[in-house]
């Protein structure tokens, strides 16, 4: 096992969980500061050039963990690998962020969905070579289709 480190630390506009925008159709527009730490601002060179990023950061605040759950917008369980839940059996969060800017050692993001005070682990280009068309969607998919069926849209 690994022990992880924190290479700085998020500061976003939620200071409780259920402020962040959640379920079906979310939108994640917020704007947050990366906050890098000194010893790691080398490492940031050249990431003007990508216009989206991976952040790996930590659920620091969550206890515990469930394999199966119910997420808050379906009614249906499933397992822990199949949601964006906090409760993993390794706090690990992944979210892609949209780089608005760099000064110095602060990255200015757009998208963050991460409580204020968040550690950071991790940052890595945006990069994907799966078509759009090639992307499923699972059981999220599913429960989209049930609720337009169920509202007549």
């Amino acid at each position: 096992m690994f022990t992880s480190r924190s290479i700085g630390r998020v500061a976003t506009p939620y200071t409780e969980s259920k402020q962040i925008p959640k379920g079906l159709g979310a939108k994640h527009a917020a704007e947050g500061r990366l906050e890098i730490l000194p010893e790691f601002e080398a490492g940031l060179m050249d990431i003007e050039g990508f216009s989206h990023l991976f952040l790996l950061w930590e659920f620091d605040r969550s206890e515990g963990f469930d394999l199966v759950g119910r997420p808050p917008i379906d009614d249906r369980p499933h397992g822990v690998f199949a949601t964006r839940s906090p409760r993993r059996p390794n706090p690990v969060g992944l979210t892609v962020v949209e780089l608005i800017r760099r000064d110095g050692r602060v990255l200015h993001v757009r998208g963050v969905d991460m409580l204020d005070g968040t550690p950071i682990l991790d940052i890595k280009p945006y990069l994907s070579s799966i078509p759009q068309e090639k992307l499923r969607r699972g059981w999220l998919a599913e429960a989209e289709a049930r609720r337009e069926s169920a509202t007549g849209s």
